[in-house]
């Protein structure tokens, strides 16, 4: 059962016998990918073995922001910020939209002048970012009983509803031609002479030119399925919902401790900042020199705790027939429970820092599952070795802010249009030919 708020949208009646592009996934990127390429004429069906945003595309903070990006992603944080502004017009309903700001706060100089490094940067790429002094904080949050030193702030960035978005996304699509299979899951690609010819979905085939993998945690393991190496590792996050209260701050906030931002049901979301439970499973052997560097940086920021509850899901399979049952219809969503630990020190920071949440109650938590790649960049790119195959996975906790322009990138990958942004930071050849990875750590 969800924990988080969902909206349901109906699926088409059968499926289709063939169709341009074929999108396996139905999170934020491949409802995004499946409005773009619908918008534009091409025939695609979204293929989801659940529901459309059940995973973590309605799990996430619902944060919509350019600020602190890899310097390789602020391009498509820009464009993708402007689609979200104006998506309530352009899809006709509500996605929640609110141009609130981001807020960055810290008393550390290191992190304090990591920002500016990063707001001279990213003003160049015509974002404009602004690190402020402790009377300027002050100013910003008024109720907080912490006097902050210096923070980062980028007052374009906004936040939506993450249960309203890619359900809204959707139905948008479909209204334009997109046909949608919900609790259909894809079983394989169906390959001939050596290209993409279709999907095996549990339900029968889809003929179609190209396939668009947007599967989230799932990617790796339907990858590799196909002989297809794709370093990826899944980082279990953590999110609580506070009762309605009255209003601290409306922008959102990322303190050393935790985060938070308002809801539209007048509580706020609160989660720790960088933190997360990094569940130990046999991917984390198979890709543990890729993530090296990585863990070198997070490791004070993550809880390894034994992958019990996802062995089912992704270390007990390694090949599977088209004619059975696949891992992809064994676990229909993702429904991780939340560490419990790190919501009650979260909550408790959050009612230290800010007076007026003394009273306030948990009203509801829940659990995901964050796609990471080793460098915290997505992959959005075709795969040169399989013709016809294509990427949009390992968000690495971005995924959600960065969704509509994630799925117009790869739509224009697909279709051969002028890609919105350069694609080079996306390309899927650094996750395999030695390429150095580990996150950005400041400009």
């Amino acid at each position: 059962m969800l924990r988080q708020p969902l909206a349901r949208i109906e699926s088409d009646a059968a499926l289709p016998e063939a169709v341009d592009v074929v999108v396996i996934g139905g999170g934020i990127a491949g409802v995004s990918a499946a409005y773009a390429l619908a918008k534009r004429g091409v025939s695609v069906a979204l293929v989801e073995k659940g529901l459309v945003g059940a995973e973590q595309s309605s799990r996430n903070w619902g944060w919509c922001r350019q600020q602190g990006r890899d310097k390789g992603e602020i391009p498509l944080a820009r464009h993708s910020i402007g689609m979200w502004a104006d998506m309530a017009r352009e899809i006709g309903a509500d996605v929640g939209w609110a141009n609130t700001g981001v807020l960055f706060v810290s008393n550390d100089d290191e992190q304090i002048a990591t920002w500016q490094r990063w707001a001279d940067h990213a003003r160049g790429e015509q974002v404009h970012s602004h690190v402020l002094g402790s009377v300027e904080i002050a100013a910003l949050m008024p109720g907080s009983r912490e006097k902050w030193k210096g923070g980062l702030h980028t007052p374009s960035d906004g936040r939506s509803e993450p249960g309203k978005a890619a359900p809204a996304i959707m139905a948008a699509a479909r209204r334009l031609g997109a046909h949608l299979m919900q609790g259909c899951a894809v079983r394989g690609l169906d390959i001939q002479g050596g290209r993409v010819a279709g999907v095996i979905t549990e339900k029968g085939r889809i003929r179609a030119g190209s396939v668009l993998l947007a599967g989230g945690s799932w990617s790796t393991l339907f990858c590799r399925r196909h002989g297809i190496r794709l370093p990826q590792l899944s980082v279990r996050a953590s999110v609580l919902e506070t009762t309605a209260m009255p209003e601290v701050i409306g922008a959102n906030v990322a303190t050393p401790g935790f985060c938070l931002r308002r809801t539209e049901e007048g509580g706020y979301l609160v989660a720790m900042s960088g933190t997360g439970t990094f569940p130990l499973t046999p991917d984390t052997l198979r890709f543990g020199l890729d993530f090296l560097a990585t863990y070198k940086i997070r490791r004070g920021k993550l809880k390894l705790r034994s992958g019990h509850e996802f062995l089912a899901a992704f270390g007990g399979w390694a090949r599977w027939r088209m004619d059975q049952a696949s891992p992809f219809e064994a676990v229909r969503v993702l429904d991780p429970a939340p560490d419990d630990a790190l919501l009650v020190d979260g909550l408790a920071q959050f009612k230290s820092v800010f007076p007026a949440a003394e009273g306030v109650k948990l009203a509801r938590s829940w659990g995901g599952l964050i796609d990471a790649t080793p460098d915290a960049v997505p992959v959005i790119d075709a795969v040169e070795s399989l013709p016809g195959f294509y990427l949009a996975t390992g968000f690495s906790g971005h995924g959600f802010g960065l969704g509509p322009g994630a799925g117009h990138l790869a739509a224009d990958l697909i279709s051969g249009a002028r890609p919105i942004v350069d694609p080079a930071p996306f390309r899927y050849r650094r996750m395999i030919d030695g390429s150095r990875l580990a996150p950005n750590q400041g400009l």
